[in-house]
């Protein structure tokens, strides 16, 4: 639609309010919003054109169409505008998709042995969450107040295969943890997981009450060690409680926003205080924006910001006044339940608001100057690499296994000097007799390479580089793969140094160029090269770690024995093929049936 249609169509609509949905020319709704006049507010966008903020002028550049639902009052076009933004996520909006703000603690009290994580959202898997809690900061607090108080372990130890594997940590000898890795009886720790799931459901008293009546029974039990532990657990348990009762006494006070438009990157950031006291801070970066656009945007922000809040405080004080002030005070009244002042500034206010808005610009120019330097790494890359196009996507490729067995590799994606973690891909490599890192590679990239021939859309895109962990050996295994595939790709070598940093780039002529000269570039491919020998690392850890822990579950086969099994037959195939009478001859015919059992399923 030309913008002389727009506008005839614009000045159309009633005075009346409203919402209106701008559509793309594929019909997809790319912004929402309310008007108490309609056939001012949407006739505003068209009139004028080029005189906006940046913001909206992009937005505009991609409007063909509109469509407005007329509403009763302003209050509705508010509540419905909020609707369709949740539903729709249009793209010029401003969308909190993480919620950073508030996550949840998600323990899944199903498995035998649980972890407190910090997760976005509630997931649909079972798992028990609670929360949502008033930032990060605040939700590690909780979990350290819960592992400490019933001496949960906090360590990385995988449970059950990592009991009796290794001396006890640090905690443990300090007292922080029970001590769960030098196989304590089970249901003693399970009745601490049930404590602890009771406190973060907030049941102090009642889980007082049975901590008090264990502490009494062991004590006419003579169970004098145990009854201690206890009477510690029930101090500890009480000082958090009254800890709650005093936060619970005084809710958050008061909310600081500030907010930086800038060309590249804007920033808000909010500063929570409670009795006076800043006890958290919460960044959420946005796209670019004009400073006439402000009040408008920070309008937007507090309805995104606190409509899935956990609370609301009674003040919040914004560094610009938002556009619709009083009608954004009643909206945060209707989901808090308690009258919400929202307000600019001021003269006792200005300060905290400077701090705030200082805070957003820092954040802003920080992720400016990031965002600058990852767009000219690409244009450096290619000129100190004569490379024939500027690399967007360059994929990375390293090997890992142990002693020549159990090899397996790992892709990692950089597009636009940024990790690109949905792309990231492992591969398990087949049939390979001993160490042969080039045959491996060339596997590797075939494999990558026969998916982006078949149409499979996980290996749809083409890189313009790849780099490969090593020398010009590498370089030559992976070049032949792919050109065995008539796929043209320039491909260069990490050549690291005595420190395992990358020092060079290799090609395929054995011609290194040195990249120890150029601090962008050297962190920039010091950073790739980490993340893909993190990743492969990690895949190889976890794929032994599972066959170790399929070789736990089986009757009389203890380290020992599981270690002897995978040096002798190297792989969980291997021992599954092996006949019974051929692993009697290193194993006990008790432990040798036992295995054969486990893979035939065999009864008896």
């Amino acid at each position: 639609m030309e913008l002389k249609e727009l506008r005839a169509k614009a000045n159309a609509l009633p005075m009346r309010p409203g919402v209106y949905q701008m559509k793309d020319r594929d019909g997809v709704i790319i912004y929402v919003g309310k008007a108490k006049k309609l056939r001012n507010r949407v006739s505003s966008y068209f009139l004028n054109t080029g005189n906006h903020g940046i913001k909206t002028e992009t937005m505009l550049s991609h409007v063909d169409n509109f469509e407005v639902i007329i509403t009763t009052t302003e209050w509705e076009a508010l509540v419905l505008e909020n609707t369709l933004i949740k539903r729709h996520m249009p793209k010029y909006n401003i969308l909190l998709k993480d919620d950073k703000g508030y996550p949840f603690i998600r323990v899944d009290t199903r498995l035998p042995y649980v972890s407190f994580s910090l997760v976005p959202a509630v997931g649909d898997d079972g798992a028990r969450y609670f929360g949502p809690y008033r930032g990060r900061t605040v939700a590690h607090e909780v979990i350290d107040i819960v592992t400490s108080t019933f001496r949960l372990p906090t360590c990385k130890r995988s449970f059950p295969k990592d009991i009796g594997r290794d001396r006890p940590c640090l905690n443990y000898q300090l007292g922080k943890c029970v001590g769960v890795c030098t196989g304590i009886p089970y249901e003693e720790y399970r009745a601490l997981v049930d404590q602890a799931v009771m406190l973060l459901e907030g049941s102090y008293e009642k889980l007082a009450r049975e901590l008090r009546q264990e502490m009494e029974d062991a004590a006419e039990a003579l169970e004098f060690e145990k009854a201690a532990r206890l009477r510690d657990r029930l101090r500890a348990l009480e000082k958090v409680g009254d800890r709650q009762k005093v936060v619970a006494a005084r809710a958050p006070d008061t909310d600081i926003i500030g907010f930086y438009a800038g060309s590249v990157k804007s920033c808000a950031v909010v500063l929570h205080y409670m009795g006076g006291t800043l006890y958290a801070k919460d960044v959420q970066m946005l796209d670019a924006a004009d400073e006439s656009e402000i009040p408008a945007l920070m309008d937007d922000f507090i309805k995104r910001y606190y409509e899935n809040a956990a609370d609301i405080p009674r003040e919040i004080v914004c560094s610009t006044v938002p556009e619709d002030q009083e009608l954004t005070e009643q909206w945060l009244e209707s989901i808090a339940g308690h009258k919400v002042s929202v307000m600019g500034p001021g003269r006792d206010r200005k300060r905290f608001t400077n701090m705030a808005y200082v805070n957003a610009r820092d954040e802003a120019e920080r992720a400016t100057a990031r965002k600058e330097r990852q767009a000219k790494i690409g244009d450096l890359l290619q000129k100190m690499l004569s490379l024939s196009k500027k690399p967007n996507r360059i994929e990375a490729y390293d090997i890992s296994n142990t002693a020549g067995e159990d090899t397996v590799g790992a892709m990692v994606v950089f597009e636009n000097a940024r990790p690109k973690r949905n792309s990231y891909r492992k591969f398990k490599i087949r049939d390979l007799e001993g160490q042969n890192d080039y045959a491996a590679m060339a596997q590797m990239l075939t494999r990558r390479f026969k998916h982006l021939l078949e149409g499979d859309e996980k290996f749809s895109v083409m890189p313009d580089l790849i780099l490969i962990d090593g020398g010009v050996g590498h370089v030559h295994a992976a070049l032949e793969a792919i050109r065995a595939m008539g796929v043209q790709c320039e491909v260069r070598g990490m050549v690291k140094d005595s420190r395992h940093r990358t020092r060079a780039i290799v090609d395929e002529f054995g011609q290194e160029t040195g990249i120890s000269t150029n601090p962008a570039v050297f962190s920039f491919i010091g950073t790739i090269q980490e993340e893909v020998h993190r990743f492969v690392i990690s895949y190889h850890r976890n794929l032994r770690d599972s066959l170790h822990s399929m070789l736990d579950e089986i009757d009389g086969i203890g380290p020992k024995r599981r270690d002897a099994l995978l040096a002798h037959y190297k792989s969980i195939d291997a021992i599954r093929t092996a006949d019974l009478h051929e692993l009697e001859r290193f194993l006990p015919k008790s432990a040798a049936a036992s295995v054969y059992r486990f893979f035939h399923n065999e009864d008896g």
